[in-house]
């Protein structure tokens, strides 16, 4: 899968020392789902089976055991993943991850 974009995850940990702690729970997602090759929100669950699948191709991850949520826009045929929001759990609470 191609992940759009490497910067934006950067920047989570970058702009906050506080999240300092997110940069390898980050860089291993980033490393696993660059290898993955997802045809379908189920093979995409197989792999991650604490992923939440929302409609219209939005998928939530847990990050460092739930402390963070990334919410990306998946393009299944051409296998791009798109990072929509990466934020705390209590960021999270506060958006709507279908529609950011």
């Amino acid at each position: 899968m191609r992940v759009i974009a490497l910067s934006t995850l950067k920047s989570f940990w970058e702009q906050n020392s506080e999240r300092i702690d997110a940069k390898e729970p980050v860089l291993a997602w980033y490393r696993h789902v660059s290898r993955a090759d997802w045809a379908s929100p189920a093979e995409l669950k197989a792999d991650f089976d604490s992923a939440s699948i929302l409609r219209d191709g939005r998928v939530v991850f847990n990050i460092a055991g739930n402390k963070y949520r990334l919410v990306t826009w998946i393009n299944y045929p051409y296998r791009v993943v798109y990072i929509r929001f990466i934020g705390t759990h209590a960021e999270y609470d506060a958006i709507d991850a279908q529609t950011i």
